[in-house]
C-alpha cells in the first residue's frame, strides 16, 4: 500500500489551526455585531420646529390719533358746564383761531408745534352732534390735509395733557384768541378746562352677550321602599 507523501498532523498544527478558526469566527461575529449596531443606531430625525406664531394685524389705529379704522379722523362733540362743542374721535379737544382767514391757516412755524393742526390721511368724518356737511380739508404747505369745520382749520392745543383737557381755551397764544368750537361752528367762549370726553369715533356699542340658557331642571328621584298601604 502507497504511503501518502503528508505525514501525520502534529498536535501542535492541529492546534493551531483551531485556534485561527476560532478567531476567524470571532471576527466575523464581531462585524456582524457592529453592523447591527450601526442599522439600529441610527440617530432619529430632528422634530420639525413649530411654526412662528402669526403676527398681529396691522393697520390697527392710535387711540389718541381720534382716527376712524379707515384712517380718516373723526370730528365728534362732547359736553361741559360750558355746552357742547367739538373732540376728535379719542375726545381730545379741537380750536380755531380768529386770525385765520376764510378757510387758510395762518399758523405755521413756531405756531404749528404749539397748536399742532387737525390733520388727516383719508376722509374726515363726523359724530355726534358734528355736522358731516361742515367737515372739509385744506392743503397745507407740507402737503398734509388739515381738517376744517364750517370753514374753520382745526387745531390742537400741545399743553392738552390728553383726552378730557381743554387748557387752551381762551389763549391768545400768537397774537389772536383760540376759541373751542361749537357743532353750530360758532366759537365757544365761556371758560372750560376740563370736561368729560365722549366715545371713541362714536362707534355703536357692542351688543350684550345672551346670558347662558339655565341648566334643565333635574327630575325628582322617587321615594326607595315599598308601597304606600
Amino acid at each position: 500500500m502507497r504511503k501518502s507523501k503528508f505525514g501525520p498532523v502534529s498536535k501542535r498544527a492541529k492546534l493551531a489551526a483551531g485556534v485561527g478558526g476560532g478567531l476567524v469566527a470571532a471576527v466575523v461575529v464581531a462585524a456582524c455585531s457592529s453592523a447591527a449596531s450601526t442599522s439600529t443606531g441610527a440617530a432619529a430625525p430632528a422634530a420639525p420646529s413649530s411654526a412662528a406664531a402669526p403676527a398681529s394685524p396691522a393697520g390697527a389705529s392710535s387711540p389718541s390719533s381720534g382716527a376712524s379704522s379707515s384712517g380718516g379722523t373723526v370730528i365728534t362733540t362732547a359736553k361741559s358746564s360750558a355746552g357742547t362743542f367739538l373732540t376728535n374721535g379719542s375726545g381730545r379737544a379741537v380750536y380755531l383761531w380768529v386770525k385765520d382767514t376764510g378757510d387758510m391757516s395762518n399758523c405755521n412755524g413756531a405756531c404749528a408745534g404749539a397748536w399742532p393742526p387737525v390733520t388727516t390721511t383719508a376722509t374726515a368724518t363726523a359724530s355726534g352732534s358734528a355736522k358731516a356737511s361742515d367737515i372739509g380739508t385744506i392743503t397745507r404747505s407740507d402737503g398734509t390735509k388739515q381738517v376744517t369745520y364750517d370753514g374753520h382749520p382745526l387745531y390742537y392745543f400741545s399743553g392738552d395733557s390728553g383726552p378730557g383737557t381743554a387748557t387752551g381755551q381762551g389763549s391768545d397764544g400768537f397774537g389772536a384768541k383760540w376759541w373751542l368750537v361749537a357743532p353750530t361752528g360758532s366759537d365757544v367762549t365761556a371758560a372750560v378746562a376740563s370736561f368729560t370726553a365722549g366715545s371713541a369715533a362714536g362707534a355703536p356699542a357692542a351688543p350684550a352677550a345672551p346670558a347662558p340658557a339655565a341648566p334643565a331642571s333635574t327630575p325628582a328621584s322617587s321615594s326607595a321602599g315599598g308601597s304606600w298601604s
